[in-house]
């Protein structure tokens, strides 16, 4: 079948990686593994509108949600194409309610988003479709013995959660530790340069690092050599940093929001949300009891056997495309 898919302009920019980002990437090489003839299409300084006019009648089209968000004019345009719209992230755009009321189908990356769509936006239930993130297997982690060495891999913004996690972090200076932080500095600069000048304020600056992005191959270096994911992030549709590392082990303490619950399982523990004493409490149980690190590290290896792959989540967007498709584009005609 061929296949458009629109994706943002900068899905490629190593300065600004993101999960979504990687979802496409991964979703594009696995459609085209099955055989489907994919056309790429991003959309940025060229508008949607203008992308989509080009797209012949009937056409089946996977957009994602920032690109599907911004404006309504894939309102009229699903009128005569068959549109799937990707859903990274609930909430990514002013039009979005609109545009996943008016398309075929809405493929989600957690079930909690699914549930999300369907209950906050209305759309019907049989046109919203779970499609979780994928991991590639790897070696389990040795970890240290005590546990010392943190991971946290998402932009520094206030919504990922930095700045609970510098409070927590401040709350047990006094146990031995060491924090690396993996991404983008420049999406508010303002909010980085007050994260520093906090953290030299509150002793920690020489024990957090801030790396900014990595490579894949660097990312995982850094895993490697890490005991613990700390996820404080406000909002998260799924958690692909939390699936990252238990695909290698790796347990988490992370927010009780979105997705994570679902990712995460019994492999580490779930705090509130902007909860600074909770991550700190928590941190403090991990970095002081040798049983209950013992104990996470078992759950984490048992997690990550079920985790999915990219193949299977290629084949779940497949089935719902296949739904979607109008006759003629099936038999390879559209």
């Amino acid at each position: 079948m061929r296949l458009h898919v629109l994706v943002p302009d900068g899905v490629d920019d190593p300065r600004r990686p993101s999960g979504g980002n990687v979802y496409d990437r991964r979703l594009v090489a696995g459609l085209t593994a099955l055989g489907h003839e994919v056309r790429e299409h991003r959309v940025g300084a060229v508008g949607l509108d203008r992308v989509l006019a080009r797209i012949p009648d009937r056409a089946v089209v996977l957009v994602d949600g920032l690109v599907a968000s911004a404006t309504t004019c894939l309102v009229e345009e699903s009128r005569r194409l068959g549109v799937a719209v990707l859903l990274h992230m609930p909430g990514s755009g002013p039009a979005e309610p609109t545009v996943l009321r008016a398309v075929a189908a809405v493929v989600t990356t957690s079930g909690w988003s699914r549930r999300w769509v369907v209950d906050e936006v209305g759309v019907p239930a049989d046109r919203v479709h779970a499609a979780l993130p994928g991991v590639d297997a790897g070696p389990l982690v040795p970890g240290s013995a005590a546990g010392s060495n943190l991971l946290v891999v998402g932009p520094l913004t206030p919504t990922k959660g930095y700045g609970d996690l510098l409070a927590a972090l401040a709350e047990v200076r006094d146990l031995a530790w060491t924090c690396r932080c993996v991404g983008a500095l420049d999406l508010v600069p303002s909010f980085v340069d007050a994260f520093r000048a906090e953290a030299v304020r509150l002793g920690v600056a020489g024990r957090v690092e801030l790396t900014g992005p990595l490579p894949p191959a660097g990312v995982e270096e850094l895993r490697s050599a890490s005991d613990l994911v700390v996820a404080p992030s406000h909002r998260e549709s799924y958690g692909m940093a939390l699936a990252e590392g238990l695909a290698r082990g790796l347990p988490a303490i992370a927010t009780d929001v979105g997705g994570h619950p679902e990712v995460l399982g019994r492999a580490g523990v779930l705090v509130p949300v902007g909860d600074p004493a909770a991550l700190a409490a928590a941190l403090r149980s991990w970095l002081g009891d040798d049983r209950l690190r013992a104990r996470w590290r078992v759950a984490a290896a048992r997690r990550r056997q079920r985790l999915g792959s990219w193949a299977g989540t290629a084949s779940e967007v497949e089935r719902v495309l296949n739904r979607i498709a109008p006759a003629a584009v099936l038999m390879g005609n559209g």
